[in-house]
């Protein structure tokens, strides 16, 4: 194995096809990071009478008390947040894992302060930044994991006449 080759055999990167890909998709959530966080009312505002039902439902069937629109809408939030990390870890590399959970808390933190300043109908809330932050070290793990895998397969994968 050459020198250079060597010295990258255990890194786990992104292809450049992956990072395009991530790229655009990167752009994608952002607008839709925007437009949720600026949304002028509650997004889950329609929800809400699905939601309660389909919490009642659950307590009926034994679902603890605890679990109700709290915890969904918490849920939620993690949720939200994991394509950040994610993409961040793929666009930057596994070394930046820090930096997509740092990034939600980043953004969660401007999406609660907009809301709090600018936006009387929603209710800005410590508790979605840590959701939030949450659900992006959880993508930043997946994107993690996800680099790993695929540069172990390109490893293990037999070489293909005309490679180098």
């Amino acid at each position: 194995m050459p020198l250079d080759e060597s010295r990258h055999h255990h890194r786990a990167g992104a292809t450049g096809t992956s990072r395009r890909v991530a790229t655009w998709l990167a752009v994608a959530y952002g607008v839709g990071v925007v437009a949720v966080g600026a949304w002028g009312s509650p997004v889950d505002a329609a929800a809400g009478p699905t939601l309660d039902r389909l919490v009642a439902a659950a307590h009926r069937a034994g679902v603890p008390d605890r679990f109700g629109y709290g915890t969904i809408e918490s849920l939620a939030n993690v949720a939200f947040f994991v394509p950040l990390g994610l993409l961040v870890v793929l666009l930057a590399g596994p070394r930046w894992w820090w930096a997509g959970a740092a990034a939600g808390l980043v953004v969660s933190a401007g999406i609660e302060t907009t809301q709090a300043l600018f936006l009387p109908e929603r209710t800005a809330s410590l508790d979605d930044v840590v959701a939030n932050g949450l659900g992006a070290l959880l993508g930043a793990v997946a994107g993690v994991l996800a680099l790993r895998l695929t540069a172990r397969r390109r490893r293990l994968r037999p070489p293909v006449l005309g490679d180098a």
